[in-house]
């Protein structure tokens, strides 16, 4: 009997006008980090989220690092980051010989605490050492809680980097994630929602920054008849190659978001019924979307109650299913035990950010999925949840 294809976490989905814009890249011999479909790109990318402006970079990643490099974060500062989220936002601080200072989760979005950002910024005042930037990510599409987070940064006079990497398309009251605090970055990667094979983009309102994040990210070489450098520069921009395929997948950009959506509305359904159904089945929930916020549901995640993700990716895996546990935080990680967390409750043992990580897990969220292959999915998480019941 043939086996049945592995249903994967997420990979690129292509819509089929990418390749028209990569054939005019080579047809007119574009095959550079400059050109029209960088331009058109970052026009589509405006035009989408309501962006003033927008540059496009290498990777997000890259966008966070000139970001940094725009609010002159240098060795000796400060940037506080969450602790549940990629290392990518916090490597680009310590590129810049700067400290990541990683704050807690909320139960309810599962982004930065305003509780404990309040509690961190209450402390570096006191201590004479307010952070440079805030870098607030959105995770897995759905919006951190902006208001409270953008009250506490105006207080305390500290810009906001928005690290929509995963959430572009999202709306907190209305409004493109990214386009809220001071400099927005997002990210195509190839596992993002639309792709460009690797690449990013930086938007900001002030002009000023946009043009020096472009200036850096093309080596920082100064208006000359040669070659003059009077600042560090990096090789961050995006090729036109590259930025043809983003081209083609900002047009299927509003059909990948449905998607995504109608997968984690089905999880979500499925296992409600099971949860209805057996009496034994451990609690599952889902990363809630609270109000005045849509997220764009980039991967659909679970929390269960005694139940370890890790042997439930486990089963996945050996069922031909992609799962993936949810972000280590990165006050856990070896190479960031030296920075300073601040929990949400300082009472506890158990930050947020680790108890997320120790009970959730991302289940198979590509848009190609078929709904009899995510029937499959949530019949293999059941069968296994329901055995667990059983033997306790």
């Amino acid at each position: 009997m043939q086996s049945m294809k592995r249903i994967p976490l997420a990979i690129p989905h292509m819509g089929g006008k990418e390749m028209d814009y990569i054939k005019k890249a080579f047809a007119e011999n574009w095959i550079a980090p400059v050109g029209p479909n960088v331009d058109l790109f970052e026009e589509k990318v405006r035009d989408y989220t309501g962006a003033e402006f927008a540059t496009a970079t290498s990777s997000g990643t890259a966008a966070i690092h000139l970001a940094l490099q725009l609010l002159d974060v240098t060795q000796g500062d400060t940037v506080f980051c969450p602790s549940f989220t990629f290392a990518a936002s916090a490597n680009p601080i310590h590129y810049q010989g700067a400290q990541a200072v990683f704050i807690d989760s909320e139960l309810e979005t599962w982004n930065m605490s305003p509780i404990a950002l309040e509690r961190a910024l209450l402390d570096a005042k006191q201590n004479n050492q307010l952070p440079k930037a805030i870098i607030v990510v959105h995770i897995y599409g759905q919006p951190a809680k902006m208001t409270e987070i953008m009250a506490l940064a105006k207080a305390y006079k500290v810009p906001i980097v928005e690290d929509a990497a995963e959430s572009l398309g999202s709306l907190y009251q209305g409004v493109q994630t990214g386009t809220i605090g001071d400099i927005g970055i997002y990210s195509f990667n190839g596992n993002k929602i639309i792709t460009t094979s690797g690449g990013g983009m930086l938007v900001s309102a002030n002009e000023a920054w946009a043009q020096e994040a472009k200036f850096l990210s093309e080596q920082a070489k100064d208006p000359a008849p040669y070659y003059q450098h009077e600042k560090i520069g990096y090789n961050y921009r995006l090729s036109n190659v590259s930025a043809g395929i983003g081209c083609g997948q900002m047009e299927v950009l509003q059909e990948r978001i449905n998607q995504k959506r109608l997968i984690f509305e089905r999880y979500k359904e499925g296992f409600t019924r099971y949860m209805e159904t057996f009496s034994n089945f451990p609690r599952i929930t889902c990363q809630q979307e609270i109000a005045g916020t849509f997220s764009n549901r980039w991967l659909s995640t679970i929390q269960m109650e005694g139940v370890h993700p890790l042997q439930l990716k486990e089963a996945l895996d050996a069922a031909g299913m992609e799962g993936r546990l949810l972000w280590k935080p990165l006050h856990l990680q070896p190479v960031f035990q030296k920075n300073r967390f601040f929990a949400e409750d300082p009472n506890v043992n158990i930050s947020n950010a680790q108890r997320l990580f120790e009970s959730g897990l991302c289940l198979p969220s590509a848009t190609q999925m078929t709904s009899n292959e995510q029937h499959r999915v949530i019949q293999t998480v059941a069968k296994f949840l329901i055995q667990a019941g059983e033997s306790k």
